[in-house]
């Protein structure tokens, strides 16, 4: 498929192609059967640097631009992998790299750079909140040295496979506070520690691979030198970590729609029925060509998003407008693929059903499209709140 980049990008692109080869459908499906976590996957991007594309090098980091983790993640997805085992890692360092102290930088950033701690956890939404983060109930309350912590997180993928969590929680209620963005603290909790000390973990099973979670905290304390930032300023440092987020995730949509795209379009030319390809009929020609050009449209927006984002400016009109149309330039596509297959999509030999669950997630996660509208409605367009 053409592409148009810097040759840096092409050159991150053929690296990350070159590891993601040595993972082919057979370790996917086996993981997948089992629900098992892809050790060995993380462990290779980690070794060869592209878990810490953003962290400084200062810190033992490739210290690269966000539009280059994007094309990391694409090209893994496009690959025929599954990032979700380590996007978090991604997105989350935003918020230590931006708002964590020099001491914290210091302790962490390089011993997550050298594989040495997982930062893939990340407490945020609860069952009775879902994405209305500001009514969340965690409780963090200061006595002396330290943080005492109840309540309960879910879907907080990766929980069982992370020695760090970026955990939001209130330390002031939300009556106590005049605006109610404010109340929200960040903490860096040692999860190795909490698992010995009044945390608990849950798997939840779904129907893909994601290694989802509840998580449970019962009197946990930590150190009030966890606090990542000032106290009560935590959901306004998370923004511009979202911001990333979504960006990153429609980059992995992106790889996604490539490699449905390849796959029907290389079915479509060698499967023969009544004596001609399939791909001759332009019944399946166009649905073809349509998500194709869906999806490039889409790759325009994704990029644009990430460009804005490492100039410095807020994206927060570009990253969900990059998420909204990648999640369903993706979902597009991965639909086409197993029409285009017909009953072998969803023979697990070919990989099509795989992707077509693990796809399906992102118009729902990690915001659904329902709320990326009202955000443009209203922060866009100034059309009145909806909720």
């Amino acid at each position: 498929m053409p592409t148009h980049e810097p040759e840096e990008l092409a050159e991150i692109r053929r690296a990350v192609r070159g590891l993601c080869d040595g993972f082919p459908g057979e370790y996917w499906r086996a993981k997948d059967a089992v629900r098992a976590y892809p050790a060995e996957f993380v462990d290779a991007l980690t070794q060869a640097g592209f878990l810490a594309a953003l962290i400084p090098a200062e810190h033992g980091g490739s210290g690269l631009s966000l539009e280059a983790a994007c094309v990391i993640m694409e090209e893994i997805q496009a690959s025929g992998c599954n990032g979700s085992s380590a996007h978090a890692q991604m997105y989350i360092m935003n918020t230590l790299l931006r708002y964590g102290s020099p001491e914290q930088k210091a302790q962490y950033l390089p011993r997550i750079a050298n594989g040495e701690l997982r930062l893939q956890a990340f407490g945020v939404s609860e069952p009775t909140s879902g994405t209305d983060t500001l009514s969340l109930k965690t409780r963090a309350v200061r006595d002396g040295d330290e943080y005492v912590i109840n309540g309960q997180k879910i879907w907080t993928s990766r929980a069982e496979h992370s020695d760090l969590m970026l955990l939001l929680a209130r330390t002031t209620s939300r009556e106590a506070v005049a605006s109610k963005t404010e109340g929200l603290s960040i903490f860096l909790v040692d999860m190795r520690a909490a698992l010995a000390g009044g945390m608990s973990v849950k798997p939840i099973r779904t129907m893909m691979n994601h290694s989802s979670c509840e998580v449970f905290f019962d009197d946990l304390r930590i150190p009030a030198s966890a606090l990542v930032g000032e106290e009560g300023k935590g959901f306004r440092y998370i923004l511009s970590g979202m911001n990333a987020e979504r960006i990153l995730i429609a980059a992995e949509c992106i790889g996604d729609a490539k490699w449905f795209i390849e796959k029907a379009t290389d079915y479509a030319k060698d499967r023969n029925v009544f004596a001609r390809p399939i791909g001759q009929n332009q019944g399946v020609q166009f649905p073809i060509a349509r998500c194709y050009a869906q999806m490039r449209a889409a790759e325009l927006m994704v990029h644009h998003a990430a460009r804005v984002y490492d100039e410095g400016g807020n994206p927060g009109e570009e990253a969900n407008m990059a998420k909204l149309l990648a999640s369903e330039a993706s979902w597009a596509a991965a639909d086409m693929c197993v029409q285009t297959f017909g009953g072998f999509g969803f023979a697990e030999e070919y990989d099509v059903e795989r992707k077509f669950r693990e796809a399906r997630l992102y118009t729902v996660a990690p915001i659904s499209t329902n709320l990326i509208l009202s955000y443009l409605a209203e922060h866009v367009l100034g059309l009145p709140r909806s909720y």
